[in-house]
């Protein structure tokens, strides 16, 4: 099976993985760079077809869409290193390229299944999920050298892992009978900690507040932020047609970046694809960002937040999907 056609298949939350053909839509023209809608971005091609970039799985039905919600991509605290999750001889792995000279990227796990990560603040570390079976165990590993794992959780279906700005704890998704659960790891002394419901937890910048995607009860996901110290919780971002995932802080707080699901119209025709967004850090002034007919995802900050790197198979004949690079000028 040619590697450059391989996508990454999970379920929604997280917890499956395997790999399968990439089945390129007769709908989309995935060749066209960028689109009417997006003549104010900057587009940059960080990695190339050779790099066997993870494509997250998107399900369509009708007008309705699903996506794979985990981070499958990062930037280093040097704003100069993009770790990216690639698919190589039948196995995920993290790997890291430096931006600036495009260079040989270099493998840093060596693994079966390693579904997704992110960086420590520091730069030094990445904390990861791997599957294994029918579960994901949470891991810890030099960002720069060797493959020494240090484990953090076993035994659950735990996923989407990310440092609190401290670097003392861990977050991560746990998947249970009753849903998915925000979980903490205490790095110092190997406690675990569950605070609320939700998925894809990420550190808001303030003491004891997260963000996190959580499932309305019509099944579209939602943006909430959650004080775990006081337990007050507060929907930030809904939309009575939209689906919404994956929230990214920015670097000064101020903004939420996020992925959401979109309907295209082409006379009769009716295709729904993902594009991402962001809006002010109160929910206000939100801004859909891409609009191409590509599935934009797993997006993330540059460290100064003047960039965001994302996931797409835009620009490319086959639907190969890569990383690309959007300014950010609002």
């Amino acid at each position: 099976m040619n590697n450059n056609k391989l996508i990454t298949i999970a379920i929604l939350k997280g917890c499956m993985m395997a790999f399968l053909p990439l089945s390129v839509s007769a709908q989309v023209d995935y060749s066209v760079l960028k689109v009417n809608e997006e003549s104010g971005l900057y587009l940059t091609k960080i990695t190339n077809d050779n790099d066997y970039v993870c494509m997250p799985e998107v399900r369509r039905s009708g007008k309705k869409v699903n996506w794979l919600t985990n981070r499958i991509i990062d930037i280093a605290k040097d704003n100069n290193h993009l770790a990216y999750l690639s698919a190589r001889n039948n196995t995920t792995n993290i790997i890291i390229k430096e931006i600036d000279k495009q260079g040989a990227s270099v493998q840093r796990t060596n693994l079966s299944a390693v579904l997704d990560f992110t960086y420590s603040p520091d730069g030094k570390y990445i904390c990861f999920s791997e599957g294994s079976g029918k579960l994901n165990q949470i891991y810890q590993t030099s960002a720069t050298e060797g493959y020494v794992c240090r484990q953090f959780t076993s035994g659950n279906k735990d996923y989407s892992p990310v440092y609190s700005p401290d670097m003392t704890s861990v977050f991560f998704s746990r998947q249970e009978n009753k849903g998915a659960s925000i979980w903490s790891y205490n790095i110092g002394n190997n406690f675990l900690s569950s605070y609320a419901s939700g998925f894809n937890p990420c550190p808001a910048g303030k003491e004891n507040v997260l963000l996190c995607t959580r499932m309305n009860t019509e099944g579209r996901g939602e943006i909430w932020r959650v004080n775990y110290n006081t337990g007050v919780e507060d929907c930030v971002v809904s939309d009575p047609q939209r689906s919404f995932t994956t929230p990214s802080v920015s670097p000064n707080g101020q903004w939420i970046l996020f992925v959401g699901s979109n309907i295209l119209h082409n006379g009769k025709a009716v295709y729904a694809n993902t594009d991402i967004f962001a809006c002010k850090a109160d929910g206000t002034n939100m801004v859909q960002l891409t609009f191409h007919a590509a599935d934009d995802l797993s997006p993330v900050w540059s460290k100064d937040g003047h960039y965001i790197y994302f996931i797409s198979q835009r620009g490319s004949a086959t639907g190969t999907a890569n990383v690309w690079r959007m300014n950010f000028v609002y």
